[in-house]
Formats: C-alpha cells, structure tokens, sequence
C-alpha cells in the first residue's frame, strides 16, 4: 500500500515540472560543487555545497546555493533557491547589454561591457554560466578581484542589477527617451544609452 501513493507522488511531480518547464522554459547550470567537512567526536561528516545558475534565455536569471550529504540532493536545493531569486535584466537587442557596468560583492570585483553582434560571449567560467543561462550572446567581462566562484556570480549579479534601460532612466527623469538621446532614430536609440545610463 505504501509503494503505490509515492510512485503516484514521483509521477505527479515528474509532469509538474514537465510542464514548468515547457511554460518557463528555464535551464540550469552547475557552476562549482564543494565537498566539505564537519569534524565530530567520531571523526569527519562530509558534505557537498553547489553553486546553480538558472535562467530562461530571454532575460530573467538567479542563482542559489545548497548543502546536502549527497551530490544530487545539494545540486536540487540550490536550484530550488536559484529559481525563487529570479531576477529580469534589461537587454538591448535582446543579446547584449545597454551599457557598461561595474559590480563588486565581499573582495569580488567584475566589469561588463556591452559588445557589438558577433562578438560572443567573452567570460570566465562563472560570468560565462551566467550570460548563457540569461540570454545575452555578446557581451566581454572581467573579473578583477576575487576568484571565488561565489563572491563572482553575486559581484556579477550586483552588475546586473545596476543595468538600466532608456526607458526606465527616461521615466526616472520624467522625460522621454527622444529628449534624452537628442536627434536619434528608433534604431539608434539603444546605442548611445550606453553613455546616458552610466552617467545616471
């Protein structure tokens, strides 16, 4: 009698999560998984901590982090955590970013930069993890300071986080985006929001 009511839960949650995934559509990325230790009286417990980026390739992404006995079990809650921080991101063209940015978490320090089609993605590991599960095809990235897989994704997420569109810095003015841009077509536009978002 027991066997029966969990095969029906796997199974239930199995299509939940068939089914999230074809409306969300959200893909995830391993960035680093960590064994560590807890010296108790009888010796050494040992533990697994993963880093997961998730995102859906259209502009929202978040990452989480979790500790579990087992690998599979510990990759499951940072994905979990990753998927409830999910944050959107304004992208020009729908491939790179509007301007040129600057992030720093703890002694993580990274610099994005917008880049011109074809460029691709031009990152570390961690930063590349990011920009991929995000969506932007073009982009170039630096890490300056701390090469620890976690204070890079969260100084990269701080940069993102500061990524401003034309129309928001335009309504944060309380103008329109031709007033601030000057004599610019709609195409051009995105291209010169670069120097006015950094400048806000």
């Amino acid at each position: 009698m027991a066997r029966e009511p969990r095969e029906g839960g796997q199974r239930r949650d199995r299509d939940r999560g068939h089914d999230r995934g074809e409306v969300d559509d959200i893909i995830d990325k391993l960035v680093t998984i960590n064994r560590v230790a807890k010296v108790v009286k009888g010796g050494r417990r040992f533990a697994f901590a993963a880093l997961v980026v998730v995102g859906d390739q259209k502009g929202r992404v978040g990452y989480g982090a979790g500790k579990a006995r087992e690998v599979p079990e510990a990759i499951r809650k940072a994905t979990e955590r990753a998927k409830r921080t999910m944050i959107r991101i304004p992208m020009k063209e729908g491939r790179t970013l509007h301007h040129d940015v600057v992030g720093n978490f703890g002694a993580g320090s990274v610099v994005l930069r917008s880049a011109s089609a074809g460029t691709g993605i031009i990152a570390g590991g961690p930063m590349r993890a990011v920009f991929e599960t995000l969506g932007i095809g073009d982009v170039v990235a630096k890490s300056l300071g701390s090469r620890n897989p976690h204070n890079m994704v969260k100084a990269t997420f701080a940069a993102l986080q500061k990524c401003a569109s034309p129309r928001s810095v335009a309504a944060r003015r309380g103008k329109k985006v031709t007033d601030i841009l000057g004599r610019r077509d709609a195409a051009p536009v995105d291209t010169a929001v670069g120097h006015e978002a950094a400048d806000v």
